[in-house]
């Protein structure tokens, strides 16, 4: 209450009753928004048997299936390239070097503006390469310059002064990097990484468009069948929440490296952490 006090007036007791009133609303809008909405699926026949009957034959669980190892196929394929093609070209753009700092501009610039579905279908129409590898190398080259962006940000974030603490040891400008830089830098990025990878796994649904078979690709071979009597909204109803929980299981492996990284004596401060960050020869050589 103290903190809130400093920030706005705490609310009397007409203002917590219109608060609550507000609430109540709103509660009662959703409901209401909710309960229009399970009686338009009811009323269209959303939920009648013959919609749903696809999803009991072994055939279609195959096909869905199949559909969601390929779409985290794409998936792992992208963050193992796309991590290391970003970690590179932020290096590039914070190096001394200018010409090496102008070429990681231009490529981390281009690729980033650069619309994900033309570069996608160039990939695969122009240089005819094959859908999934096509598909990684489109997700790569987009997702990779923006993680790039988010590096350089999270290194630059890092207090100058504990640039200074570590040059001030004798360590080198790798290790410097390295040891303090990088490893105080990680938690500010990481909410913005786990945010960018989340992108990459729903932009990885773009594959349908260039017939991988993914598992967007497997909803709408089920959604346009005519046997089954079109089951649209079914196969949303299911694909949905699939994705929805891999995203949230992303956030969550976040919130556990998070975790992790705010016991680690490597995101101390330089001037406390750089000795023990070292390895025993530098730090013997930085002593």
């Amino acid at each position: 209450m103290t903190e809130a006090s400093a920030l706005y007036d705490v609310p009397g007791p007409k203002a917590r009753g219109r608060h609550r009133l507000y609430g109540l609303l709103a509660l009662l809008g959703i409901a209401g928004l909710l309960s229009w909405l399970g009686y338009e699926l009811v009323s269209t026949g959303q939920f009648s048997a013959a919609k749903w009957s696809p999803f009991q034959y072994t055939g279609i669980q195959k096909l869905l299936w199949h559909g969601l190892l390929n779409t985290l196929k794409a998936f792992g394929l992208t963050v193992l390239f796309a991590l290391p093609f970003g970690a590179l070209f932020a290096a590039g753009r914070l190096s001394e070097h200018r010409a090496v700092r102008w070429v990681s501009t231009l490529v981390v610039e281009f690729f980033r503006a650069m619309p994900l579905l033309v570069m996608i279908f160039f990939i695969f129409v122009a240089m005819k390469v094959q859908p999934l590898w096509a598909l990684v190398a489109g997700l790569t080259l987009y997702n990779g310059s923006v993680l790039a962006e988010v590096f350089r940000a999270g290194v630059l974030a890092v207090p100058r002064g504990q640039r200074e603490a570590a040059y001030a040891l004798g360590m080198r400008k790798t290790q410097v990097m390295a040891y303090v830089l990088v490893p105080q830098a990680n938690r500010a990025m990481l909410p913005s990484i786990i945010s960018q990878l989340v992108v990459a796994l729903k932009d990885t649904s773009l594959g349908f468009l260039i017939t991988y078979e993914e598992f967007l690709h497997a909803g709408k071979l089920i959604a346009t069948n005519l046997d089954y009597d079109l089951p649209f909204i079914p196969v949303v109803m299911v694909i949905a929440p699939i994705y929805i929980g891999l995203c949230l299981l992303l956030s969550w492996v976040a919130k556990v490296v998070e975790g992790r990284s705010r016991r680690s004596p490597r995101t101390r401060p330089a001037a406390q952490a750089v000795a023990e960050a070292l390895p025993p020869g530098v730090r013997d050589t930085g002593e």
